[in-house]
């Protein structure tokens, strides 16, 4: 593991994967793995739930990961790869917000209503839930509790990384930044833009659709 991504989601995390794997930091481990992955969920939720998590085998061919749910073993994870850059994805508060209102609080919603379990998927329900809990307290309903969230998980990270082992990146920033703090050359051509609120509520229609 090179790069561990400390950023809670609706950070660019999406933008940030694929920005880590131009730049030889990939396969980048993000949620969108969990889903390609579902043998990965137990081990998610034993986590979540207290017990072991078998990193070796979650990150076998990985060199980085972003988003949930690794960021919410952020503590671990540090510790674990000690020789690893750590990363934290931030925004301004209240557009975090906007954008999580927008598009993972909704799905959230959605995918823990007992109603709409999709065969095979079912702990998919289960870990938005751990995340939920995990991350918010279970309440995804009060915009001062989630800005304060966000905001506390951020200064925890600050407070316990070293700085000369952090970045704390927003994805308007471009390379610079981030190539500096990895140590390579900057790639021509744009930093990438994924995953935003209207692609990510287009994703959604689609899977609703189906």
């Amino acid at each position: 593991m090179k790069v561990i991504g400390v950023g809670l989601g609706r950070t660019g995390t999406a933008s940030v994967k694929a920005a880590l794997e131009q730049l030889g930091f990939g396969p980048c481990y993000h949620m969108f793995e969990v889903t390609a992955h579902p043998e990965h969920g137990e081990q998610w939720l034993s986590g979540y739930a207290g017990g072991p998590v078998d990193w070796a085998a979650v990150f076998a061919g990985y060199k980085s990961t972003m988003d949930w749910p690794g960021c919410s073993f952020w503590t671990e994870l540090v510790d674990r790869y000690p020789d690893a850059k750590v990363l934290l994805t931030v925004r301004d508060p209240l557009s975090w917000y906007g954008s999580m209102a927008r598009t993972l609080l909704p799905v959230w919603k959605m995918s823990t209503d007992p109603a709409r379990d999709v065969p095979g998927f079912e702990w998919y329900g289960q870990l938005v839930k751990a995340i939920s809990d995990h991350t918010f307290g279970g309440d995804l309903d009060d915009r001062d509790h989630l800005i304060g969230a966000f905001t506390a998980h951020n200064d925890a990270v600050r407070a316990a990384v070293p700085a000369d082992r952090l970045l704390s990146y927003e994805v308007g920033q471009g390379w610079a930044p981030l190539c500096e703090f990895l140590g390579v050359a900057v790639p021509d051509g744009d930093f990438p833009h994924l995953n935003d609120t209207a692609s990510f509520q287009s994703m959604v229609e689609r899977l609703l659709t189906a």
